[in-house]
Parts: C-alpha cells; sequence; structure tokens
C-alpha cells in the first residue's frame, strides 16, 4: 500500500468521522498554539530583561568606596577607603584580565536653564565611560572627546529626560546651561534607552562632564567609583580577588575584608538570569507539553478506536502478505498526519496570537513574544515525541492481531 494510497484512506476516514476528527484535530492544534505561545512569551521576557540590564551596561563591574572592618598591619577597623584616578590605573596595570578600568566623579549639583531647574548627579567621567555604560547620544549631538578632557572645556552631556525638563521642545545642543552658576555647553542628548537600574539615578536625569574639569570645579581628586571590565564574564570572580589583593597592597587593608570595597558586578547577575529564565522557559515548556499530551492522549485514543473498525481489513491485508511492519507503518503514517494537521494549524494559530500580542501595555517589563526558531524546534520536537507516543501502542497493537479473529468480524 503506497503512501498516497495511506492518505486517501485517511481523509475517507476522516470524512466519516466529521465531529471525532475535528476535535482530535483541535486538540493537537490547541496544545500547539499554546505551547509556542507560552515559550514566545517566555523568549520574550528574558530578551527584555537582557535589554532592561544592558542599560547599566555590558559585563560591567563597579567599585564603591567603603570602610575596614577588619584590623591590618596597625590599622584600626572603621578607616574609610577613598579612590583617586591613579587607583583605575593600577587595577589596569596590574590585573591582566581587567580590559579597561576608569574612574568616576559624582556629585548632585543643580542645573539650570534660566527659570528652569533640576538636580542632577552630574558625573566627571573620561570619553572611554560612554562605551562601558552604553551612553550614546541623539543624532545632531556628541559625546566627550579626548580635547575636551585635555583643555578641561565646559562641555556637558545631558540626560534626555533632564535636556526636555531644561528646554522642553528645543534643541538643547550648542545652547549653555548653568552648572553651579558656572556656564557648560550642551554638545550632546542620551539616546533614550530601558534602565531599570542604576547605582545613583537614572541616566535619563543625569549630566556628564570631562573629569578633567570636574575635578578642577570642585577642588577634588577623590574620585566616587571605578568601574572596570573583565576580558572574560566568567573570570568575574578571580578578577574581584585580584582587585581587593590589588587594592589591599595599595590602601593597607585586609584583601579578606569584603566591606573595605564594595563591588556591584553585573556579571554575576548575567549569570543568575541565565539560569533564571532556563527554569522559566522550562517551566512554560512544561505547561505546554502536558496541553500538548492531553491532545496527543486523544489522537491515541482515536487510533485504538480505528484499530477496532479496521481489524477486518488489517486481517485480510495480513492474509494476503502484508508484514506486521507494514500495519505499524500504516497507522504510524495516519496518527502522524493527524497529529501534522493539527500542528500545521497550531503553528498559524499560535503566530498569530504571537502577532496580536506585540503591544501589550506591559511591553516595556515583560517584553513582547516572538516567534523564533528555537521555538519552533522545540515545538517541532515536542510534536514528534507526541506523535510516536501516540502512534506507537495503536500501531503496536494493531500489527499483533490475530489474522483469524480479524477476518472473523
Amino acid at each position: 500500500m503506497t503512501l498516497l494510497n495511506h492518505i486517501a484512506e485517511l481523509f475517507r476516514n476522516l470524512n466519516q468521522q466529521r465531529l471525532r476528527s475535528f476535535l482530535t484535530i483541535f486538540g493537537i492544534m490547541w496544545g500547539t498554539a499554546t505551547l509556542i505561545l507560552l515559550l514566545a512569551f517566555g523568549m520574550g521576557f528574558r530578551d527584555q530583561t537582557v535589554l532592561n540590564m544592558r542599560g547599566m551596561g555590558d559585563q560591567l563591574a563597579i567599585m564603591f568606596p567603603g570602610q575596614t572592618t577588619k584590623a591590618f598591619e596597625g590599622y584600626g577597623i572603621g578607616r574609610p577607603i577613598r579612590y583617586r584616578e591613579s587607583d583605575a590605573q593600577l587595577l589596569q596595570d596590574q590585573i591582566a584580565d581587567i580590559n579597561i578600568a576608569t574612574p568616576e566623579y559624582m556629585s548632585g549639583i543643580e542645573i539650570s536653564n534660566g527659570d528652569r531647574r533640576r538636580n542632577s548627579q552630574v558625573g566627571g567621567v573620561y570619553p572611554v565611560y560612554q562605551d562601558l555604560r552604553n551612553v550614546f547620544e541623539e543624532p545632531g549631538g556628541r559625546w566627550l572627546n579626548e580635547n575636551d578632557i585635555k583643555d578641561r572645556r565646559r562641555v556637558i552631556f545631558l540626560g534626555n529626560r533632564l535636556a526636555e525638563n531644561l528646554f522642553e521642545d528645543e534643541d538643547p545642543v550648542g545652547k549653555q546651561v548653568f552648572v553651579r552658576d558656572t556656564p557648560f555647553t550642551v554638545i550632546g542628548v542620551l539616546q533614550d534607552k530601558i534602565q531599570n537600574s542604576s547605582y545613583s539615578q537614572r541616566d535619563m536625569d543625569r549630566s556628564f562632564i570631562p573629569a578633567t574639569t570636574f575635578s578642577a570645579m570642585m577642588g577634588t581628586d577623590l574620585i566616587n567609583n571605578i568601574l572596570y571590565v573583565p576580558k572574560d564574564p566568567s573570570l568575574a570572580k578571580q578578577v574581584q580577588d585580584q582587585v581587593y589583593e590589588v587594592m589591599g597592597r595599595k590602601h593597607r587593608f585586609d584583601p579578606s575584608d569584603r566591606d573595605a570595597l564594595g563591588i556591584w558586578d553585573t556579571n554575576e547577575f548575567w549569570d543568575f538570569i541565565n539560569v533564571l529564565f532556563l527554569g522559566i522557559n522550562g517551566f512554560l515548556g512544561l505547561i505546554g507539553f502536558f496541553t500538548l499530551a492531553v491532545g496527543g492522549i486523544g489522537v491515541a485514543n482515536i487510533m485504538f478506536v480505528v484499530v477496532q473498525e479496521r481489524m477486518k481489513e488489517i486481517g485480510i491485508r495480513r492474509s494476503v502478505g502484508a508484514k506486521r511492519h507494514h500495519i505499524m507503518g500504516q497507522f504510524f503514517v495516519e496518527t502522524f498526519m493527524i497529529i501534522g494537521m493539527g500542528a500545521a494549524a497550531g503553528y498559524g494559530i499560535g503566530w498569530l496570537l504571537v502577532e496580536a500580542t506585540q503591544n501589550i501595555p506591559i511591553k516595556e517589563f515583560v517584553g513582547a513574544p516572538y516567534f523564533s526558531p528555537e521555538v519552533g524546534l522545540i515545538a517541532f520536537a515536542v510534536l514528534g515525541f507526541v506523535g510516536f507516543a501516540a502512534g506507537m501502542l495503536p500501531a503496536w497493537r494493531a500489527s499483533r492481531l490475530d489474522i483469524v479473529e480479524c477476518l472473523r468480524r
């Protein structure tokens, strides 16, 4: 019996039992659509969380000053540890696994434009800060450059919401604002970005000036933070230990005293995110799998009924020379075709549901679901397993039926 004959026979059977056939195919269709939608939401949620976190920077670590809690080499406890710019350079020079380290000055300062005034965390930074923190400018403006640092220029880069509060609908680039009654020229505005965490203030409300200008204007060489990026995120913990050793030697504190320095290493968060979303997507996939499995059970039940209804046909085929594997193959083909029709409809409905939920109101937090090749492959693998499980027992039973008993029907 050829494949075309199998197909023709299947459609004849489906046509004879339309309601039964519809309900069977609907179970697979709904299970497939549910699986796809759940996995698509899981992928969208994961990507949105990663995107939100990227507002802080990629594989970034931020060092904060602390105070000692252990006595060391004659020094008592409670001694504050303060950074200078040379500390950032020391880390980069002595720790081979650090790709870049840069200092950051910071202070809450009032910025004004006429009668519009806003308090902003003003950062004194170097040009490399842009890449570490993903701080990019809107078209028409620019970021700080080396000449700004060298000449101690009074130029300022504004967060997008800060610029809107100070200038409303005007283009601020090229105009002046006052920082502590000192005029600064606006050179750029932050390109809008999603940021769900910060260590001082969201970047859209912050402003940035050259580090050299900040130091001269504030009359200090004490920096607030040091930012560094390890060459390999997998070495983040090892790099942290080296940071404590290097800074411990420089500032005379016990390297095991973790309160002497505060380090927020976002690499630890990335590890947590990977494990978290592996669990979330696995859980969503499991729910979808069980939903699809219910449809598979329905297919298996129907195939058992079909075997009972077609026992005489099976007996005739066996009596004229059909082997057991021919009978098994016939029912396997029919099972997979039923599942294939339901799956095709389910893929289409799942895709439509994914497209229909692209603009959900809480998209900024949970992301938008999307139909990725990964989702399609997982759904295909689950369907293959369900199809095999649903077809195996009915096909095996059909191939093991007694010929004489079948012909008596």
